[in-house]
């Protein structure tokens, strides 16, 4: 590996999800010498739960409890997000960002042709996902696989590592551009937080991090901060901008589940089917979370005569699209309530749900309590950056979850990866623009 002191790049990347990744990735394609800082630990990922609670459960660091005592979570781990992800590939909302002057659909196309984009296949559906999926089409609902970034041939049957991480190598994570990225000489260092940004008046030029122990500081013609909706407005702050971090989503969910005696599952790939209903801003897919997750928000809402029924569970996600609201403290805490129209509509997909079940045969019937995932927002287009993803400085961008500017309640993941491509182009001035 390259000696990180003695090299002059061209451009410093705070973030390994898939933000960080594919911007550093494409900018290392091109020839741009790419330092690529990342707070948590590049260790192989095992697929344990004392892995996914080392990265993914330390409060004040990975979990935060809302003033609603609604859960919040983050990855702290070289991948980021991606690692704890299902594999989600929605298509961005393309006409929110062309309001923005922002066209995505360039780099969605060249995205798809790179990544191993389809639905699942039929033989690593789980018996529960196939289960609720009969019942919702005999409903009407129009209940359909979603699109996965997933190499099929490496994933396994009866397996429920998605949400610890998955150590075949079967689900695509942002450590995979990385990895490219590392093989075009771009240098990577775990363990470093970035605590701020050095400015030369309105330019930005260095950024100052710890690593083992010790503070250092780099410098680059270009800073892309891409830490995810909480930890990029933390930068920002401590660096000078002091307006992000406030009214963001964070796209709260809640899990309805049923008992079925007939069925012997709880190992499966999860959201592997679902129904989007826009109109009423919703999504609802099938959500199988490993044992202990599952005993864990079960004994939240005090259903602990459903413990042991994990193996026979069938359980459907409920996910919002949020209002804007709150504000993310200096001390990096997340203050934020959940309004009334959006537990109505919980709620109200809590009645579909449950509805589903009972078709499928499903009793003992209850939802968990409030969990929230991506949060973004927090650095947005047209607020924070610009169109181009520029800060009110020179040389510093930002690419994550935190400049989409509107609420959408979807899994952001193929819109960022589309946004760092995006950006790599504008950074390396390849990008063609239309007027």
């Amino acid at each position: 590996m390259n000696d990180w002191t003695q090299t002059d790049f061209d451009a410093i990347v705070v973030g390994t999800g898939p933000g960080g990744a594919t911007v550093a990735r494409e900018l290392s394609k091109r020839g741009k010498k790419v330092l690529v800082l990342e707070r948590g630990s590049g260790k192989p990922i095992q697929g344990t739960i004392l892995q996914f609670l080392s990265f993914g459960v330390i409060p004040g660091r990975s979990l935060f409890i809302t003033p609603q005592f609604l859960a919040l979570f983050r990855a702290i781990i070289y991948g980021g997000s991606s690692i704890a992800s299902y594999a989600g590939a929605f298509d961005p909302p393309y006409e929110m960002f062309d309001k923005y002057g922002i066209d995505l659909r360039p780099e969605v196309a060249e995205a798809k042709k790179e990544l191993p984009i389809a639905p699942l296949a039929e033989e690593l559906v789980g018996p529960a996902a196939r289960r609720i999926m009969e019942s919702a089409l005999e409903l009407g609902y129009d209940w359909q696989k979603l699109p996965k970034i997933v190499y099929q041939d490496k994933c396994r049957r009866d397996c429920d590592k998605c949400t610890l991480g998955c150590p075949y190598g079967a689900k695509w994570t942002a450590r995979v551009f990385i990895e490219q990225a590392l093989d075009n000489q771009a240098i990577l260092l775990t363990g470093a937080q970035v605590r701020g940004v050095v400015r030369n008046n309105q330019t930005a030029e260095s950024v100052i991090f710890e690593h083992k122990g010790k503070k250092h500081r780099a410098a680059a013609p270009a800073i892309i901060i891409s830490s995810g909706g909480i930890g990029t407005p933390e930068i920002l702050r401590n660096s000078g901008i002091r307006n992000a971090g406030y009214d963001f989503f964070f796209d709260p969910l809640i899990v309805a589940n049923g008992t079925v005696r007939d069925l012997n599952g709880g190992r499966e790939f999860p959201m592997v089917a679902g129904v989007h209903f826009r109109e009423d801003e919703y999504i609802l897919t099938d959500l199988v979370w490993p044992g202990l997750i599952y005993g864990i928000f079960t004994s939240e809402v005090l259903r602990l005569d459903r413990l042991s029924s994990h193996s026979r569970t069938l359980p459907i996600m409920i996910k919002a699209r949020d209002s804007l609201g709150g504000r993310l403290t200096d001390r990096g805490w997340v203050n934020k309530r959940l309004g009334e129209s959006d537990k109505k509509k919980l709620l109200h997909g809590y009645g579909r749900a449950k509805k589903i079940l009972e078709n499928a045969g499903a009793r003992n019937i209850f939802k968990t309590w409030y969990v929230a995932t991506h949060p973004g927002g927090t650095a947005k287009i047209n607020d924070v950056v610009d169109s181009d993803l520029k800060t009110e400085f020179d040389n510093l961008y930002v690419c994550d979850c935190s400049v989409i500017p509107e609420a959408w309640g979807l899994p952001p993941t193929l819109t960022i990866i589309s946004l760092g491509k995006r950006l790599a182009k504008h950074l390396s001035g390849d990008r063609v623009r239309v007027n």
